[in-house]
């Protein structure tokens, strides 16, 4: 397609964009900075289609895949990241990513972002499925850590070391979700501090802040849900502003899936970060 728009994402704060917000982000696209969709909701075509395409012609558009299933040991399939090259081709988004994760065993897709092992074994094969995405989409993909809710057992590094030699591997950059971060360390018993600056700073490319719920089990102890369901915690904006600290202005997006508030509260949330971006380096991204 052609627009009139940049497809560059700018180190900006951006909103996750669903489709009751569609409307009225087409009519009134101003005080978004940018925006990013779930891909497979649109890659049958139609009137969502159609909508996505107006919005992109006044406004940045970043894909996030929920598909691909990165980790899957029966590699990728290919009617699916030829519907998602044929998205990318169309809409021309600024960043494209997806998740460390698999849902697909058998042919059947999973209703779940399913968590890896981080071993030699697993780190081998999603090197070669993200380096098979890379060469047909003809671009980088950013990655992005999933929430956990256990350790494995027979895990043989970090997170943060998996997903730094998948870089340097692939090529790949990050797609650094702090919730994520924050939700996997309390559950793990971790100290998130401990892994925000693990991963090679220089990779990430986006930043994702989202809600979380947190519930209580029935031996008293307490988990985090990854829900996007709610603002973003005060802990998580703690990390958010010590990274972009180190780091400089980053696209930022806002993520909220379950119980969507009006158009206004995102932006307000997307105000927040845009705020923190705006004392960091004076606007110059920097690793130090």
């Amino acid at each position: 397609m052609r627009s009139s728009t940049s497809s560059t994402i700018p180190a900006s704060a951006g909103i996750g964009l669903r489709f009751p917000h569609h409307r009225e982000v087409a009519a009134s696209p101003k005080g978004v900075a940018w925006v990013e969709v779930h891909p497979e909701n649109y890659m049958a075509g139609g009137a969502a289609l159609a909508q996505l395409e107006t919005i992109r012609r006044d406004l940045p558009v970043s894909l996030h895949g929920v598909g691909l299933s990165l980790g899957s040991a029966a590699g990728i399939d290919r009617d699916h990241l030829a519907a998602l090259k044929a998205m990318v081709d169309r809409i021309d988004p600024g960043l494209v990513s997806d998740h460390l994760s698999w849902s697909v065993a058998g042919g059947v897709y999973l209703p779940d972002l399913l968590p890896l092992p981080y071993t030699e074994e697993a780190l081998a094969l999603v090197a070669r499925n993200v380096e098979m995405a890379q060469s047909v989409l003809g671009r980088p993909l950013l990655i992005e850590n999933p929430s956990r809710y256990l350790q494995f057992r027979h895990a043989t590094m970090t997170e943060a070391e998996f997903l730094s030699t998948l870089v340097a591997q692939t090529g790949c950059r990050l797609l650094y979700d702090l919730n994520n971060l924050f939700v996997s360390a309390t559950n793990l018993g971790q100290d998130p501090l401990a892994s925000l600056f693990g991963v090679p700073l220089e990779a990430i490319g986006e930043i994702h802040l989202a809600g979380h719920a947190r519930k209580r089990l029935d031996d008293g102890s307490e988990i985090r849900i990854d829900d996007h369901g709610s603002a973003v915690s005060a802990e998580v904006w703690d990390l958010y502003t010590r990274l972009i600290h180190r780091t400089g202005p980053v696209p930022t997006l806002i993520e909220w899936d379950r119980d969507l508030p009006a158009l206004g509260v995102l932006r307000a949330e997307a105000l927040k970060a845009q705020r923190f971006l705006a004392i960091t380096s004076g606007g110059v991204r920097r690793v130090a």
